[in-house]
């Protein structure tokens, strides 16, 4: 049987390391701690997750002179996407036998401690993997990443938007010359493909790259070429810097991908008392075992696809 205080041990404990376990899935991802620094990882309530796009496509703009007829018409548009919640969770299990092994406050932390750690670890990396999905995984219950928006083919539902039909609403992308990354091409590509996600002031920060993409980019680039702009430099990310933006390796990136991301517009929203917050510890109902789950809910979001790319194999 559990000790009349254990549950209250492993809660509190659990509950003191919410937030450094929701710092450290956040320094620990490069596209994460970007959105961090831009402060677009926001808490949110409701239904759905709203997002209010930004985009021009208001037909009535234009010059006119004098007496002239002033174009009144209403202007059709689509004015905010929603997004659903994706949920997920993990459980931290401590055995009646490790109860009596690790009498004692103390040793029971400790052994808390450490399960905490791997459980830590586990959703980091659940979380970081799903940022490039394409949200059907789990029979449609993943985070829809950067797969569902900035699609390989540019189009696809997202945020209740048809982009076929509204095609404001599509990303950019392009297919590697000669449908490879190589040191010879992948300067072009991504050239290409850059130039066309400018718009004025707004242009990509974040460019984020597969092994086969980065060790061509990499490649491509003289000795004097390689530096590592000062907003990386202490963060630990293996990086490089290409015009404006930042370009870093993430073992988690699909393979033969790089995304080039305009991260003012990408948001992680998280769901209130939801961002890696314990649950009640519980005894397991057929098991000598104590159990409490730590939750964690949101999904990515995206208010402008057309200053998103993709160059792809």
């Amino acid at each position: 049987m559990a000790s009349p205080n254990l549950s209250e041990i492993i809660t509190t404990t659990l509950r003191n390391r919410s937030k450094s376990l929701a710092d450290n899935v956040t320094n620990h991802n490069a596209l994460l701690r970007r959105l961090s620094e831009n402060g677009n990882i926001t808490t949110v309530t409701g239904r759905q997750i709203v997002r209010e796009l930004e985009y021009a496509s208001n037909g009535t703009v234009g010059f006119y002179s004098g007496y002239e007829t002033l174009d009144v018409s209403p202007s059709d548009v689509l004015t905010s996407a929603t997004f659903d919640y994706k949920q997920m969770a993990g459980n931290v299990t401590i055995s009646g036998l490790e109860q009596i092994q690790n009498s004692g406050t103390e040793a029971v932390i400790n052994l808390l401690e450490s399960r905490i750690g791997v459980l830590e670890k586990t959703m980091s990396n659940t979380l970081a993997t799903s940022l490039y999905s394409d949200g059907t995984g789990s029979d449609g219950k993943e985070v829809g990443g950067l797969q569902l928006l900035v699609a390989d083919a540019g189009t696809g539902t997202v945020g209740g938007i048809n982009s076929s039909t509204f095609t404001f609403f599509q990303n950019a992308q392009t297919t590697a010359t000669s449908s490879a990354f190589s040191t010879t091409n992948i300067q072009a590509d991504m050239n290409t493909i850059y130039l066309s996600l400018v718009r004025g002031a707004d242009s990509p920060d974040l460019i984020m790259a597969d092994t086969n993409s980065y060790k061509s980019f990499l490649g491509s680039l003289q000795a004097i070429q390689r530096v590592t702009s000062d907003r990386v430099a202490t963060s630990g990310f293996t990086s490089v810097q290409y015009l404006n933006s930042d370009v870093i390796f993430d073992s988690a990136c699909p393979t033969n991908k790089m995304y080039f991301l305009n991260t003012d517009y990408l948001r992680l929203e998280v769901a209130a008392n939801r961002n890696f917050v314990p649950g009640e510890a519980k005894m397991s109902v057929n098991q000598d075992a104590m159990v409490t789950p730590m939750f964690w809910s949101g999904n990515l979001t995206c208010s402008n696809r057309a200053l998103q790319g993709v160059i792809h194999v």
